[in-house]
């Protein structure tokens, strides 16, 4: 895993072979951060990452100089990982939790200026998690979701859907409150 760019770019992260995670590739998280970088003061933002898995995404956004990412894993191994990261970066803004995503979601009190969701593309509710983000309120006014796919997955006819970008593989999906 790498940090493309900010305080960490250019490191590069070892993941323990055992790790229950799936990271973006390099490519599609360059093209992501391509488009956020001309959308978003990340100085302001706070981030909501569901599912962080490695990590992979919510370390890009610290990199980047948000102001503080809240990061939910449920795996043990993951999170003692992330936990791990944390320690050895120095870095006080990535707060990793252990919690069930679809619980975390009906009790959190938001809101965030992005929610980041990169769940495993066989999640049998992988479909629910636009509906219950936007029924929690958990994206601010000029917020985003951005959820991660793969490409069985259209959310086109969602309500709040804005645009779907793909990089090989990965598709990633832009939801905005109406």
């Amino acid at each position: 895993m790498r940090i493309i760019s900010g305080t960490f770019k250019g490191r590069r992260i070892a993941t323990p072979k055992n790790l229950n995670a799936r990271p973006t590739t390099d490519f599609a998280k360059e093209g992501l951060f391509n488009l956020l970088d001309n959308r978003f003061d990340y100085t302001d933002t706070n981030i909501l990452e569901l599912f962080a898995g490695s990590g992979n995404i919510g370390l890009e956004f610290v990199s980047r100089g948000v102001r503080h990412v809240t990061a939910l894993e449920w795996d043990a191994r993951n999170l003692a990982f992330l936990k791990k990261v944390c320690g050895e970066l120095h870095i006080s803004n990535y707060q990793p939790l252990r919690a069930d995503v679809f619980e975390f979601v009906k009790t959190s009190s938001g809101p965030y200026d992005l929610v980041f969701s990169d769940p495993p593309y066989a999640n049998p509710r992988l479909a629910e998690i636009p509906d219950l983000v936007f029924g929690s309120n958990l994206v601010a006014p000029k917020g985003w979701l951005i959820l991660e796919h793969g490409r069985a997955n259209n959310f086109a006819e969602h309500p709040n859907f804005v645009e779907e970008r793909h990089y090989g593989n990965v598709h990633f999906s832009f939801f905005q409150p109406k």
